[in-house]
């Protein structure tokens, strides 16, 4: 939970992003979440003012846990990840070519959003541990 400062403003304004693939197709597995990671590389190189916290996926959704400072609008933020990302997936797997032929993007129009506050730590839980077997009900652990 780090302070960031830009310009006249100190800030911390985190993210938990959800991204879910066009038609909940379960298309994301090792190899492309490993090149979706380098894309992000790519993003944050354009758009330096973001922080990338955490991610994770699961087989159609990726987990994104993200520092936006307040002068960028968050829907900004996610129109560059899908539009980058859609691009670059799509060209370089086949399998995305095939799946989405003759159509826009990999994504789903829409996303999910939430604001990270005290629960910061449980988020980072389950983004770590998407995709693995459910291991029951847990306790949840806020840590306060």
């Amino acid at each position: 939970m780090e302070i960031r400062k830009q310009g006249h403003c100190a800030y911390r304004c985190e993210y938990h992003l959800v991204l879910v693939s066009k038609y909940r197709r379960e298309i994301l597995n090792a190899g492309s979440f490993e090149y979706f990671q380098k894309i992000m590389c790519q993003v944050q190189e354009s758009l330096p003012e973001i922080k990338l916290l955490t991610m994770n996926h699961d087989k159609d959704h990726i987990h994104l846990h993200l520092s936006i400072p307040p002068k960028m609008r968050v829907s900004d933020v996610v129109r560059t990840i899908k539009s980058i990302s859609g691009k670059l997936l799509k060209k370089k797997f086949e399998y995305m070519r095939k799946a989405y032929w003759g159509i826009d993007g990999i994504w789903s129009d829409g996303y999910f959003v939430s604001t990270v506050g005290i629960n910061e730590y449980a988020i980072k839980r389950y983004i770590e541990h998407q995709g693995q077997e459910d291991m029951g009900q847990a306790p949840l652990e806020l840590g306060l």
